[in-house]
């Protein structure tokens, strides 16, 4: 695991080196619960399938990097968008990135892409959110209970170590409270200008198609995979397919 400082916060992060020349340079964003290590073997697996540098990190708080000292807001995911991802990709010296986020990762994506507009190569969204549906927030207190009443909380320290606590009650706390009721990014939407790839399974515990079908209608040629047997977590429940559609996405956008 690799470390470098952003914005005076130490994060972490892993850097897999491009193995085909002239192919664009991917940033995996993870989901509110996520880290480097929750991806599991998903990007090795997908930077070897597309031969293309890929980094993954944990943004501030999560796995092994360094809180924020302050108390999470509820524009949490606009202050990852608009000013760390910017940040972190100076530090790295990335200048034309291409995007994969899940979930929050997802939505953090499409705000870069659109207070950015010239600077992502191409954004892929997996089971992303625009606005709050109450399908969402039952999932979320359902996970409420099962961090109260399973096992789930030592689980989750496999990936968040002593920061276990506060990441779930971030996440949870943050998206029950009532003013994230009106929590919206869909005004990010219209200024997107680069490819855009929304996945999203059917049987998504968290969201209804309306997630992803929103970005169709309003960023135009957006490319859309509904995929079956599949929940909130496409790259685990159908990663084949996943792989598949990524490669084909970056070859569409490299334009090779």
């Amino acid at each position: 695991m690799k470390h470098i400082v952003v914005q005076g916060l130490k994060l972490e992060y892993r850097d897999y080196p491009a193995t085909v020349e002239g192919q664009p340079t991917l940033l995996l964003l993870h989901e509110g619960l996520g880290s480097v290590t929750m991806w599991r073997h998903f990007p090795e697996k997908l930077a070897a399938a597309t031969g293309c540098r890929l980094i993954v990190w944990s943004r501030a708080g999560y796995g092994g990097s360094e809180a924020y000292p302050e108390p999470r807001s509820l524009r949490y995911m606009h202050r990852e968008g608009e000013e760390m991802l910017p940040a972190l990709l100076a530090a790295l010296g990335i200048e034309r990135p291409l995007l994969i986020g899940h979930s929050d990762g997802g939505s953090i994506a499409l705000i870069f892409a659109g207070a950015f507009p010239e600077v992502p190569l191409g954004i892929a969204v997996m089971a992303p959110h625009e606005f709050v549906e109450e399908v969402t927030l039952a999932g979320i207190r359902a996970a409420r209970t099962t961090w109260l009443t399973t096992d789930f909380p030592k689980k989750l320290a496999r990936y968040h170590h002593a920061q276990t606590e506060r990441v779930f009650a971030d996440w949870n706390d943050t998206w029950l409270s009532p003013p994230f009721r009106d929590w919206n990014i869909e005004d990010c939407l219209p200024k997107i200008r680069c490819p855009v790839l929304a996945i999203q399974g059917e049987d998504d515990e968290y969201a209804t198609m309306r997630q992803i079908d929103v970005i169709a209608e309003t960023v135009p040629g957006t490319q859309l995979l509904k995929l079956p047997r599949c929940g909130h977590s496409p790259h685990r429940d159908q990663e084949a397919a996943v792989i598949d559609a990524l490669g084909a996405f970056v070859s569409r956008v490299n334009g090779s």
